[in-house]
């Protein structure tokens, strides 16, 4: 499957913990940055950290057991991908919000999953499926 690139603009309260976090901790090249933001490639998509000091809302929704926060972005990776990062964010003591694990256990969306924040509390979501082919499976 072949996709085009997305953009994705997100706040955030500190431009410097950003870009350890994004640059640093998930390893994102840097593209593109002014005083009040910066661009990253964030496997191959493009994410913009923006300079923002107001307070943000957020919810929950249940999901397969667990809070999921919402609203929350990241990136559906390969399979062997996905462990090398969690492996990664553990070995950084990334605190989760949802430890990664394998949710829908023998379901049409079994997949491995993760949530975490980012140092300006933006909550990411990292997924892989075992067959890609099963992204949007019903049954």
């Amino acid at each position: 499957m072949s996709l085009r690139p997305f953009h994705l603009a997100f706040p955030v309260h500190d431009l410097a913990a950003a870009r350890s976090f994004y640059g640093g901790t998930l390893g994102c090249a840097e593209g593109r940055s002014a005083e009040s933001w910066i661009d990253f490639d964030l496997y191959g998509h493009q994410i913009v950290a923006h300079l923002d000091l107001s307070d943000r809302q957020e919810g929950h929704n249940p999901v397969d057991g667990h809070d999921v926060p919402v609203p929350h972005f990241g990136v559906v990776l390969g399979w062997e991908e996905w462990h090398a990062l969690a492996a990664r964010l553990e070995a950084a003591g990334t605190v989760f919000g949802i430890a990664p694990h394998i949710r829908f256990v023998g379901q049409p969306g079994e997949q491995a999953t993760m949530f975490f924040r980012d140092p300006s509390g933006n909550a990411l979501e990292f997924k892989a499926f075992q067959d890609p082919a099963r992204l949007f499976a019903t049954v």
